[in-house]
């Protein structure tokens, strides 16, 4: 028999109606809903590895995931055919083949993320995706405290003391904050992230944005302290996986790819 097939999918998703990522039994989750249309199409089990495993309510626009299959449907057809099986709140952006051995987590060498919180008066329209904080911001405080994210450091400050992690360090590639009309938006890009990391990060630098910590005190709180140091965990909403980066010039496995008209 032929080896399997691997196949790299980019996934899109509203996280609002999901219980996260990864398949937990009576829970409708990303994994669950998009390896059930895989097993209609593929006519088979599937097992799915992704590149980083969102949190409930936690969207995403450049998730990736992988699976190996037998089945010898192209890509193009999987697309259309999971555009048809897949529910309004989660969508396959792209599907191509990969080179054997591709693993969407293994391989990843960044994630990138953003966190939309808004400064103005509320905005009805987008509730769903921001947090609104009414109060003022001082931007510069901000990006101090952005800067001194970048590095290697201890981050279990940043994520829940119970939990499966063991190993709490982390390469933080790129971390700022940046005005987009009456947003500001923070974007974090990290080899990996424990759970939470992001959104206590957030939580932590919008107390030295509104005056109430210097911007200094996060530096000791990157050098391995307890989770109560820290601020609180910031909502899950207005969080996004936007992006994973692998070794290759273009961010994708290589092999033929199938892309929706227009996308």
């Amino acid at each position: 028999m032929p080896a399997p097939r691997v196949l790299r999918l980019e996934l899109e998703y509203d996280g609002a109606g999901f219980a996260g990522w990864a398949a937990q039994p009576g829970l409708r989750t990303v994994e669950g809903v998009v390896r059930d249309a895989l097993g209609v199409l593929l006519r088979e089990p599937v097992g799915l590895v992704v590149a980083g495993r969102t949190d409930a309510g936690v969207h995403a626009r450049g998730q990736v995931a992988s699976l190996a299959t037998s089945s010898g449907l192209p890509p193009a057809r999987i697309l259309r055919g999971l555009a048809g099986l897949l529910p309004p709140d989660v969508a396959a952006r792209d599907v191509r083949e990969a080179p054997a051995g591709f693993d969407a987590r293994r391989d990843a060498v960044a994630r990138r993320y953003e966190y939309r919180v808004l400064t103005g008066p509320p905005s009805p329209l987008r509730r769903a995706l921001v947090l609104h904080h009414p109060a003022p911001l001082d931007t510069d405080a901000l990006d101090a405290a952005a800067a001194l994210v970048v590095g290697r450091h201890d981050f279990r400050a940043f994520t829940p003391t119970r939990t499966e992690h063991v190993f709490f360090h982390r390469t933080v590639t790129a971390c700022s904050w940046e005005r987009r009309g009456d947003e500001l938006v923070m974007t974090v890009e990290a080899d990996a992230f424990l759970r939470h990391m992001v959104r206590v990060l957030v939580g932590t630098m919008l107390l030295v944005g509104r005056g109430a910590w210097p911007a200094d005190r996060l530096a000791a709180l990157l050098e391995g302290a307890p989770r109560g140091a820290a601020g609180r965990t910031a909502p899950a909403h207005p969080l996004t996986l936007v992006g994973v980066r692998y070794p290759d010039d273009d961010g994708r496995a290589a092999g033929p790819a199938a892309t929706l008209p227009g996308t």
